[in-house]
């Protein structure tokens, strides 16, 4: 795809996000995928990271860079289509999602294929340790200057493994790393509240060493501000409240969104350019 020079600014956000989910939308679709919601639920959560992150097409595979573990892996086409955004996957790639042939599985795998990807994931409650060993080795390498950026479900939120590492990330003081949790307030099984209830989430992080705020999560702004706001010393956790299947009226906010694929009638909505 061609860049073009503002591609990259703030103010394009919406063009980008918009451009990314109907990405998703056509990729659940002729590939009839599922976790359709929780994709469309983090792309500004993806899209401000990248945005603010080092992470681009020449320095993509550098070893002194940011990092991103995008631990709710299962939303891989929300991923892929951001890479896509920001000119580090090419648009035929994506074409050949889970298709015979393709390199883009359904849930983010490392691969020589595919650049930005710093940790396999999918399997729920691992990403948290991942980003606290990345940001642990960055400063033992004296990197001070380089973060990694950590995505969660807030389902995966219920997992003693996310807060042991929440523990050692405060206790090491880890000021490099940002997490950012897609609070969509839905998981699996039925509302998180119901599920297992979080709150009062913000406290909870805070009571292991952490600065925490609370952001709308389709507010980019409002994203960037919170992502790139200096240090206080602690590792900072971002509870982005967000909508699941945004952008797809039939989808929001159901539990079907997250097995179900896109119908074709997603791809009108979506402003998709065809159902073939």
């Amino acid at each position: 795809m061609t860049i073009e020079p503002d591609r990259f600014a703030l103010d394009a956000a919406p063009r980008r996000c918009a451009d990314a989910r109907r990405r998703v939308v056509s990729m659940s679709y002729h590939a009839k995928s599922a976790h359709l919601g929780s994709s469309l639920s983090c792309i500004e959560i993806l899209d401000a990271i990248f945005l603010v992150s080092d992470l681009r097409a020449d320095t993509a595979s550098a070893k002194n860079r940011d990092r991103i573990v995008f631990s709710k892996g299962h939303a891989a086409m929300a991923f892929y289509a951001t890479l896509e955004q920001f000119g580090l996957l090419a648009s035929p790639t994506l074409d050949n999602y889970l298709q015979p042939g393709g390199s883009l599985w359904g849930h983010v795998t490392l691969t020589r294929n595919v650049p930005a990807i710093d940790a396999s994931s999918g399997s729920l409650g691992h990403g948290l340790s991942l980003a606290a060993g990345f940001a642990l080795g960055h400063r033992l390498r004296g990197w001070r200057d380089r973060r990694v950026f950590c995505v969660l479900s807030d389902g995966e939120c219920d997992e003693g493994a996310t807060w042991e590492a929440a523990m050692f990330a405060g206790a090491k003081r880890l000021d490099r790393l940002v997490a950012i949790v897609d609070y969509n307030h839905m998981q699996a099984l039925g509302a998180t509240h119901e599920v297992m209830d979080l709150e009062p989430f913000a406290d909870k992080w805070r009571a292991f060493g952490w600065e925490a705020v609370e952001v709308d999560g389709h507010d980019e702004r409002a994203l960037v501000d919170a992502i790139a706001a200096p240090s206080l010393g602690r590792p900072r956790a971002i509870l982005a409240h967000t909508v699941k299947g945004k952008g797809v009226a039939r989808i929001e906010n159901t539990v079907a969104s997250h097995y179900k694929p896109a119908l074709a009638a997603d791809l009108t909505e979506a402003g998709c350019a065809t159902a073939s």
